[in-house]
């Protein structure tokens, strides 16, 4: 176990002045645990954006191959990325299931994945409350909207996601939505919503994987290192996952270390969704529709980070501060061994974004984000800044000096109100924008000492 470093010195929050040196390591082991599952969610809801975006334009068709493409392409790069991190490799069901509580597809309580693990090499999980059916039942309760979801794009992506821990392990359903009374039904009302056993199959029933996986195999964001924490800087929790199964683990649970590398890996993990979903996009229809499809996703996306780091995190405020605060904190940004932003406050009302040179610059996967950032401010970008204050503009800059782009962002109170993007707009369908978290331990208690 890393020995704690001084935690006297630990933030709760981020009150006060924007600190343009400060780290993920500066916060405290509570601040980072919440931290935790918003990046965990924010993951999620990636989807909330981009794939309505694809419905839109090409149908149900349409919609379940990108669905389908996008998480096959990233889930099983990310998930032997995060056995890594926490020291537990393997290739039993007991693997796959740690992965899960850990990942964006399922991100805890809004995703809320229970667990019973008989063997090693078989068990059981079952969804107490799914937002993703939440959302779809409560926006018209399409059920062939929601058979496209439960079984068209969840068989193949559960069984991409379990191979990657052994290509023999598969996931069956016991029961799933639509919740009717019909055929493909599990019954009005059924609860729990889904329930699936997964289990190391056959021989004959390996997993062969999609081209999108092996080509972002070979990505820089799939090989990126971590920004090592150091030792704890405060006692307590599980430094990794070595040890057992825990059915009912919740980010809590974890050190001041781990919960650093894990905050960093679920906002890895999104940014390889956001890969897979643009590759998908670029090959079936073109580079002009994968390089819209990838902007617009990245606009949408964006804000509804921010939305929840300032409703759930409480980085409050529309003044200059808050919004180096939000850039700052922006998953989007992380890890910054992958994207080297910094945060200068300029003025009362400006502030100034550089690039370094960084992998994310060099990135080798077509229409990714970075790749579309020019001298001129990237929508994205003013996208972060409105949604803290609709009076904020990028602006840019003429010298960048050692960045490889600089902007900067100012408030003037002469400008219009910038209206909310289509993008955010189709994202606010989802419960998810708005969802809160519980804290599943004693209040004040962090877990496991």
């Amino acid at each position: 176990m890393a020995t704690p470093t001084n935690s006297s010195n630990l933030r709760d929050d981020y009150s006060g002045q924007f600190d343009p040196d400060l780290t993920l390591a500066d916060f405290s082991r509570d601040f980072l645990s919440r931290l935790a599952h918003e990046f965990n969610l924010i993951g999620h809801l990636y989807d909330r954006v981009g794939q309505p975006l694809v419905a839109i334009e090409y149908g149900p068709e349409g919609f379940t191959r990108s669905g389908i493409e996008e998480w096959q392409g990233a889930s099983p790069i990310y998930s032997l990325r995060m056995q890594k991190a926490l020291n537990f490799e393997g290739d039993t069901v007991e693997t796959v299931f740690k992965n899960l509580q850990l990942e964006v597809g399922s991100p805890q309580q809004f995703m809320d994945f229970q667990f019973r693990l008989d063997e090693p090499d078989y068990g059981e999980f079952w969804l107490a409350h799914c937002g993703a059916l939440m959302d779809l039942e409560n926006n018209g309760n399409d059920t062939n909207l929601i058979k496209l979801m439960c079984h068209d794009i969840e068989d193949p992506t559960f069984d991409a996601t379990a191979a990657a821990t052994h290509p023999r392990i598969v996931m069956r359903p016991l029961h799933r939505p639509p919740r009717i009374d019909a055929e493909h039904g599990n019954g009005v009302g059924r609860f729990p919503h889904c329930r699936w056993k997964v289990y190391k199959g056959d021989e004959d029933t390996t997993f062969e994987h999609i081209p999108v996986m092996y080509e972002l195999q070979g990505s820089l964001l799939a090989t990126v290192p971590l920004v090592e924490p150091g030792g704890s800087r405060e006692p307590g929790g599980l430094e990794d996952y070595s040890g057992p199964f825990d059915p009912h683990l919740q980010f809590e649970d974890f050190s001041h270390r781990a919960l650093n590398l894990i905050i960093q890996e679920n906002a890895l993990q999104a940014m390889l969704l956001a890969h897979s979903y643009t590759r998908s996009q670029t090959i079936n229809y073109g580079d002009e529709v994968g390089r819209r499809f990838s902007e617009r996703s990245w606009v949408g996306h964006a804000r509804v980070a921010v939305e929840r780091l300032q409703k759930h995190l409480g980085v409050a405020g529309d003044d200059i501060e808050a919004i180096a605060k939000v850039f700052q904190l922006h998953p989007h940004f992380y890890p910054r061994s992958y994207t080297d932003l910094r945060i200068e406050i300029t003025g009362a009302n400006s502030l100034r974004l550089s690039l370094k040179d960084c992998p994310a610059l060099a990135e080798n996967v077509k229409h990714n984000w970075f790749s579309q950032l020019t001298d001129e401010p990237h929508p994205a970008l003013e996208a972060i800044a409105a949604h803290v204050n609709p009076k904020a503009r990028c602006h840019r800059v003429a010298e960048a000096g050692d960045a490889r782009f600089a902007w900067d962002v100012v408030i003037d109170e002469n400008n219009e109100p910038l209206k909310e993007p289509l993008e955010m707009q189709i994202a606010r369908t989802s419960k998810g924008v708005g969802f809160e978290f519980e804290r599943r331990r004693l209040p004040g208690v962090i877990a496991r000492g």
